[in-house]
């Protein structure tokens, strides 16, 4: 250290400084603390250690990387967190995902050329300015627009896709009043084009418009990951937590399970691990074991949701409590239905109270106490019918319910399975979610179920790849389906119809008779009266959505809207036509007594009696009560339906319309909230649609009376999640329950024999 140094000015020096030989022996701990602490000192938390014959180990204390600088600040539970800014991806906020422009929804047939209209967005259907530029473009750079897309070369694809970079082009753009622009510019490219449009718009039309053909795609930073690179960097046993966060339930509990950790590392982690394989394994004893622990909460069905907060009501293990639940076996598969009674039964064993609302059978036999209300729905209910034991009800002769749990009534196996019309639908090489290249064929002509245990890749296969794939190709939708490789047999369809619970309206102006179009003859109806042509009203003076005949105090809606400043807002009736919608005048006109606002109030029920010599009315609002919705009103404001009621009037409102037989229907869960009483209902029209027109349907389905009622199974499995995805049996309801890999064949199984006994019993009974 006392040698002269020579050091050049102008230049960046790495000084080393020796501050101590050791030679490794026993009790040279403390003298290699202090000579550590030196050198840490000397070089601002830097050190090397330079062992002799091998590497020079350098080593830092600023929780960063002494070699490339990469900095990891002080570990802490929020860094861990992707809803906090000190854990969040910097790219995308924490969300994972970033929206970018999608090129198969902006051309989402190749084949097509441009002249075409291989370019959906730029299509010439409000304005010529894109067709226009698009072509002036193309003439400029020499692009053939009769090519299919799909055969232009690399080069021009790319000039239409991204743009003409520096190049220019002359554009004549001639507007629909006949005025000309002449300019020369820089060909923007579809994909920038809606990106701008799509990022710097005030209109949220535009926007709308614009978001139609985007899609979240990873986000390039973290990979979908959400978390910033200073927490991927943290593993444990090799795995990050995006990693972690990724498994499903099953997988997560068994990484922790498994989990090889030191005498220290156990100390510590114990408490933290215990809470952690509690926590999932709740969550896997409520038949949740097939979601990721990362799924969004946004993508849960009702059912799903409901039951992770049943899970979190478990793991408090808190005793005195009264829980009620409101269907919690919805989307659930009789296997993992199995769990969850014996999860409910043991949280009543530990010193709670559960009350249940429940529609399945194995649930209410389960149960200690029954309490059935009825007799019918709507206006025919309201009453305790029964109550006592599953055993009592099921002997009381005025309870439905009881009545199909003593087997007196059950819905029965159909006689004979239909073969179909001869084609069918092939799926081939589905890869979406957990599907594993999946190929299956679809019989059209028949009542067809796709069956399988939760999270088994159903929906997967029904509804992201066929039902996405259909639309786009008979609907024209923008819909992206999910990976294959091809579907064959659409030419054999002319349209699809999915029937969904989603709402059929999201205003209280529309109803049951809007929706399927009754509502419509009514105005005709009310408008042929003679006092309503001597007072030269028209159709519209009856609708409460136009000018005219309308209250105009609350517009047409019955109901005033009082918006409460941080309270919800309240709706109260409107003062002036206190609820009817419409003004006086337009009231004085009446059909048979009655005047269009009592006309509306009535049930479906009523409505067919009245409208009973109105075959086009009647023939409608039959469809209504075959549906098993008699009791619903006429205007019932279509916000006030249940998911189950907006599904089925989806269905009345199909059943009346004529039919060639190319029509594919597909239903998803439809016996969500139904009664088995209501269920027998569906079935029927669901038969019918089959029967009568020869067309197709496709459920989604775990109800066992819905499945043995189908003439062909696709059964999913084995497992839910990575362990599904995959044809575990295939046929009629006899086929695979015979299958001794199917969980749906072992549960069919034995209801199909017992409906068989039954039958027997039934025409033993008629004989006598």
């Amino acid at each position: 250290m006392n040698d002269e140094l020579e050091l050049e000015k102008n230049k960046k020096h790495s000084i080393e400084i020796i501050i101590d030989r050791i030679v490794i022996k026993e009790g040279i701990h403390s003298r290699l603390y202090d000579s550590l602490e030196s050198a840490l000192k000397l070089a601002d938390g830097y050190a090397i250690v330079d062992v002799m014959g091998e590497k020079e180990l350098l080593f830092s204390e600023h929780y960063a990387c002494p070699y490339c600088g990469f900095s990891v600040g002080e570990l802490e539970p929020r860094m861990f967190s992707f809803n906090s800014p000190f854990g969040a991806c910097p790219t995308c906020d924490g969300l994972g995902t970033k929206l970018e422009v999608d090129i198969d929804t902006v051309i989402p047939d190749t084949s097509l050329s441009l002249n075409e209209g291989a370019i959906l967005p730029w299509k010439p259907i409000s304005s010529q300015y894109y067709p226009q530029m698009l072509a002036s473009a193309c003439k400029e750079f020499g692009i053939d627009m009769d090519t299919p897309f799909e055969k232009l070369s690399k080069a021009d694809k790319d000039i239409v896709l991204r743009g003409s970079g520096d190049k220019e082009f002359y554009f004549e753009y001639k507007n629909d009043f006949g005025m000309t622009r002449e300019t020369w510019m820089k060909f923007e490219g579809i994909l920038p084009n809606i990106e701008r449009r799509y990022r710097e718009t005030n209109s949220d039309f535009t926007r709308d418009q614009m978001a139609q053909y985007m899609t979240n795609l990873p986000c390039p930073t973290c990979h979908g990951y959400r978390l910033k690179e200073e927490a991927l960097a943290v593993k444990v046993e090799g795995k990050h937590l995006g990693e972690i966060s990724n498994y499903s339930i099953t997988e997560g509990l068994n990484f922790f399970e498994d989990l090889e950790l030191s005498e220290k590392e156990t100390q510590i982690a114990a408490p933290i691990l215990k809470e952690v394989r509690n926590r999932l394994g709740f969550l896997n004893n409520v038949g949740l074991n097939y979601l990721s622990l990362s799924r969004a909460a946004g993508t849960l069905s009702g059912g799903e949701a409901q039951r992770i907060r049943l899970a979190t009501q478990i793991g408090s293990k808190l005793t005195g409590v009264l829980y009620i639940l409101d269907e919690p076996s919805i989307g659930l598969h009789q296997r993992d239905n199995d769990r969850l009674v014996d999860t409910l039964q043991g949280m009543r064993d530990i010193g709670n109270t559960l009350i249940v609302v429940e529609h399945d059978e194995d649930t209410m036999m389960a149960a200690d106490y029954l309490i059935d209300i009825g007799p019918g729905a709507g206006e025919h209910g309201g009453e305790i019918v029964a109550a006592g034991t599953p055993k009592e009800v099921a002997s009381n002769e005025n309870s439905i319910t009881g009545a199909y749990l003593s087997g007196k009534k059950f819905i029965p196996v159909p006689n004979k399975r239909r073969k179909g019309n001869g084609n069918k639908l092939e799926i081939i090489g589905a890869e979406a979610n957990n599907l594993k290249n999946v190929s299956v064929d679809i019989p059209l002509g028949t009542f067809t179920c796709v069956t399988g245990v939760s999270g088994s890749g159903k929906s997967s296969l029904v509804n992201e790849v066929l039902r996405k794939a259909l639309s786009r190709k008979l609907n024209r939708a923008n819909a992206k389906p999910g990976p294959h490789k091809e579907i064959k047999g659409i030419e054999h369809l002319e349209k699809i119809i999915d029937i969904d619970q989603s709402p059929i309206g999201r205003t209280p102006r529309s109803n049951p008779a809007t929706y399927t179009g009754a509502f419509d003859d009514i105005r005709d109806l009310f408008s042929a009266t003679n006092e309503a042509k001597v007072r030269g009203y028209k159709k519209g003076r009856f609708s409460f959505n136009v000018k005219g005949g309308r209250c105009e105090a609350c517009k047409g809606d019955g109901i005033i809207k009082i918006e409460m400043h941080f309270l919800p807002d309240v709706y109260v009736p409107c003062e002036i036509c206190h609820g009817q919608r419409y003004n006086s005048e337009t009231l004085d006109i009446r059909y048979k007594g009655k005047n269009i606002a009592e006309v509306l109030d009535m049930t479906v029920e009523e409505g067919l009696e009245f409208f009973q010599n109105q075959p086009k009315i009647a023939r409608k609002l039959q469809t209504i009560v075959d549906v098993g919705l008699g009791y619903i009103r006429l205007g019932q404001p279509a916000t006030t339906l249940s998911g189950g009621e907006a599904q089925r009037v989806k269905l009345a409102s199909e059943l009346h319309k004529r039919s060639n037989g190319k029509s594919f229907y597909i239903l998803d869960e439809p016996t969500t909230g139904l009664h088995v009483d209501d269920i027998g209902r569906l079935l029927g029209v669901l038969q019918r649609l089959v029967d009568e027109n020869g067309d197709t349907v496709l459920v989604i389905e775990h109800n066992l009376d819905v499945i043995k009622q189908a003439d062909y199974l696709i059964d999913l499995g084995p497992e839910g999640g990575d362990g599904g995805g995959q044809i575990i049996a295939k046929g009629t309801p006899e086929k695979v329950a015979a299958s001794k890999k199917s969980y749906t064949g072992k549960y069919l199984k034995p209801i199909l024999e017992r409906d068989k006994e039954r039958m027997k019993e039934k025409v033993k009974q008629k004989e006598k």
